[in-house]
């Protein structure tokens, strides 16, 4: 966490200015197209990765399908996941998240700006109902990103277990898939270092409702992390 101070402490000069117009985005979403929001949040973000010393590299770019109504699906590292796939990602997006997040000062406003999701793991019946509630906004033509690990792996660039309940939305809205592969990701926040970082967010090609309607959800979500998984191990050995 010690990144963020210094995140901070560079950007001071832009606080006055951009924090502000945060808030008042996010207290007033409804004023402004969820386009204005995502360009506000990219450039706070850009802001952040220069002043923290962290460098973006992108992959697949051109993978993203043209049309929305997606869902991304990357491994979780850390805190730094969202924020490292808006900064690469041209297309806005929400997010389905843990309630917990939702209470955290400056991420309850980017999420809020996101128009995300909150999901309580715990309660069922509310969970069945924020993948019916993703599903039908991706069949609207909107864009989500969902961690089907559930929680961060802790375990660096080795991706845990991928739960095939949270390809449920997917299934329900006949959307693609978008694997993304992030590598170094957990290395900005869940370090203690200062040192220069650069994370890797690829982009794989999307799965479509064509080639997964057969499959169960286990074993689309076995075949995603598959994905990420061969992807990591070429951008580590690059």
């Amino acid at each position: 966490m010690i990144r963020i101070i210094l995140m901070v402490l560079r950007n001071l000069h832009h606080v006055p200015f951009e924090i502000p117009k945060l808030f008042s985005y996010a207290k007033h979403p409804e004023k402004h197209s969820l386009e204005e929001r995502y360009a506000l949040i990219q450039k706070i973000d850009g802001y952040a990765n220069k002043g923290g010393r962290v460098r973006i590299e992108a992959h697949g770019v051109e993978n993203i399908p043209r049309e929305d109504g997606f869902i991304f699906y990357p491994n979780h590292q850390g805190m730094y996941d969202v924020l490292s796939i808006i900064q690469t990602c041209p297309r806005p997006f929400s997010v389905v998240m843990k309630k917990e997040l939702s209470n955290i000062f400056f991420l309850k406003q980017i999420f809020a700006l996101l128009e995300s999701i909150p999901i309580d793991r715990e309660d069922i019946r509310q969970s069945m109902e924020v993948i019916k509630e993703t599903a039908e906004r991706v069949r609207q033509g909107k864009n989500f990103l969902i961690f089907a690990e559930g929680t961060r792996s802790k375990d660096g660039n080795h991706p845990h277990e991928f739960k095939g309940g949270s390809f449920k939305s997917a299934v329900k809205a006949r959307c693609p898939i978008v694997p993304v592969a992030l590598v170094d990701a957990f290395k900005p926040f869940d370090t203690n270092s200062l040192a220069p970082v650069t994370v890797k967010v690829c982009y794989l090609k999307p799965l479509y409702f064509e080639e997964y309607s057969a499959m169960k959800t286990s074993e689309i979500a076995e075949e995603v992390k598959r994905r990420i998984e061969a992807e990591i191990r070429v951008l580590t050995e690059s």
